[in-house]
């Protein structure tokens, strides 16, 4: 009866199951944190033309060139420029996207985040 009470610890099957799901984890995170990063060069892009004063002087076509410019050089491949939903409503501009990213994991199994990300700019 004293040896079961001296035993303490983990299981070999109990460290391959903890190892197991880290690994999960580890996996999961590292899939998705390519979409993530992407998305936040997105609205980070999508807000700094919230900053640009001569905004309400320009086409829709001028508009997402610019945009077009900036995403090449934040690297984001996911969505283009074609794809920002641009719409002028009582005197304010409405810069928009929504969009789905998939990540494959495992197979033929993939990961699909759904980024929305909207701006109002000022029209003077």
């Amino acid at each position: 009866m004293k040896l079961f009470n001296a035993q303490r610890g983990m299981t070999l099957i109990g460290w391959l199951l903890t190892l197991v799901l880290i690994g999960y984890f580890v996996l999961l995170a590292l899939r998705l944190a390519p979409g993530y990063l992407e998305y936040l060069n997105v609205a980070k892009t999508l807000e700094s033309l919230q900053s640009e004063s001569t905004l309400a002087d320009m086409t829709t076509a001028e508009i997402r060139s610019i945009i077009g410019r900036r995403f090449d050089v934040n690297d984001v491949h996911s969505i283009k420029p074609k794809d920002v939903a641009i719409d002028k409503q009582r005197g304010q501009m409405i810069i928009g996207v929504d969009y789905e990213v998939r990540a494959p994991m495992l197979g033929n199994v993939f990961l699909v985040t759904h980024f929305k990300k909207q701006i109002e700019a000022g029209i003077r």
